[in-house]
């Protein structure tokens, strides 16, 4: 991979990453798989290398220098096991964001510094069990009693919900308002009443907890309120171009992966008398391959380097998030293909890579979802 208007400090976190995750998460992703966790160390080792304060200014503890720095890490992490890459990227988007972006100056000083040096992980806690993509379709609620908050409700599919020290939960405070009547909150998971009821059995990403929860008269203070009230919605809403790129990493991490195991066995395998990557039939799956991921990672960096510069960028950060994670489920397909019956083997780990891949066109927004979110861009779109 030939490096794409980098400067310097951004290749030297890029293979900071790459070391790290070939030299210490790759040996052991299957078996942290088995067992369904990351390792607590290896979290620990991320946190002291800075990989999960990247979006985290230094004056709050954080590794911040821009988001094409954050999208090289991930995508090397994801490379290395696409489940920490998961980690990684879920808790500095939706886990450190919007503390950095909505907290208080005190909740900033409670949380954000260990929130950067992972010594604490944060979880979002929005999707419910009928609420998904339709994401102000939300039952729990949040009263005031007393100086204190009161929260009963329900949550689905949150991720590094078993490992994480502070959920930022949202719920209805003003059921007549709609939309406007939702909140945000910051919930330490140790609170009474919060209750990780199972860790869900996944597809793929098997080593990263994800997590049904249960809030049961779940007791904050007032003080606990993140941004204004009414304003949840919104703040859910803000991480999104953020989110999406670090997923988008994450996919093309991933599908890397796959395409390096790929070109290495069709330089190994011999069939006919020579090395099957001389057969035209796999060179051209693998020229498409290295194609589709270069394109997608120049999307990825495009949309990174409109979010470091402050501008707006939605639309590049779905069209991103999209091609990479449907881009990643046929490179990772291909994969398997080019290994003939052994990629179906767990022996192997491109069966594993197509595993891992398929979320990525679901969580922080389906493709669907960024299908409409371009479409509803395009009403403005100069021609």
């Amino acid at each position: 991979m030939h490096d794409i208007e980098l400067s310097e400090e951004q290749v030297m976190i890029r293979d900071m990453a790459r070391d790290f995750a070939r030299g210490e998460i790759a040996p052991h992703a299957q078996a942290w798989e088995k067992a369904g966790w990351i390792d607590d160390a290896l979290v620990a080792k991320m946190g002291e290398l800075g990989l999960l304060g990247m979006v985290v200014p230094e004056e709050w503890g954080g590794t911040y220098v821009d988001y094409v720095a954050y999208a090289l890490a991930v995508e090397e992490i994801s490379a290395g096991d696409g489940a920490t890459g998961a980690l990684m990227s879920i808790h500095n988007s939706v886990g450190c964001g919007p503390v950095l972006n909505y907290g208080t100056e005190e909740q900033k000083q409670t949380w954000l510094a260990d929130l950067a040096s992972g010594q604490a992980i944060g979880c979002f806690c929005l999707t419910e069990p009928q609420a998904g993509s339709e994401a102000h379709n939300l039952r729990t609620r949040a009263e005031l009693r007393d100086g204190q908050w009161v929260i009963n409700g329900a949550k689905q599919f949150v991720s590094n919900g078993k490992r994480a020290t502070l959920a930022i939960v949202f719920a209805v405070t003003d059921p007549d308002l709609g939309k406007r009547g939702i909140s945000a909150f910051l919930v330490p998971t140790s609170t009474p009443g919060f209750t990780v009821d199972r860790s869900e059995h996944k597809m793929g990403i098997r080593a990263s907890d994800t997590c049904a929860v249960t809030l049961n008269n779940c007791t904050i203070a007032e003080a606990n309120l993140l941004g204004e009230r009414g304003k949840g919605l919104a703040i859910a809403l803000s991480n999104l171009e953020g989110g999406r790129i670090g997923i988008a990493a994450q996919a093309l991490g991933i599908a890397r992966a796959a395409f390096e195991a790929a070109l290495a066995y069709a330089r190994d395998r011999v069939q006919f008398n020579k090395p099957i990557i001389e057969h035209q039939s796999i060179a051209n799956l693998l020229a498409d391959m290295h194609m589709q991921l270069n394109a997608a990672r120049l999307m990825i960096l495009h949309a990174a380097r409109l979010r470091s510069a402050g501008k707006p960028c939605l639309s590049e950060a779905s069209q991103a998030k999209l091609f990479a994670s449907e881009m990643a489920e046929k490179v990772c397909s291909s994969a398997i293909q080019i290994h003939g019956g052994y990629g179906y083997l767990e022996d192997y780990p491109v069966e594993k890579y197509y595993r891992d891949a398929r979320i990525t066109q679901i969580y922080e927004g389906s493709s669907e979802i960024q299908r409409m979110v371009i479409a509803r861009e395009l009403k403005n779109y100069l021609v």
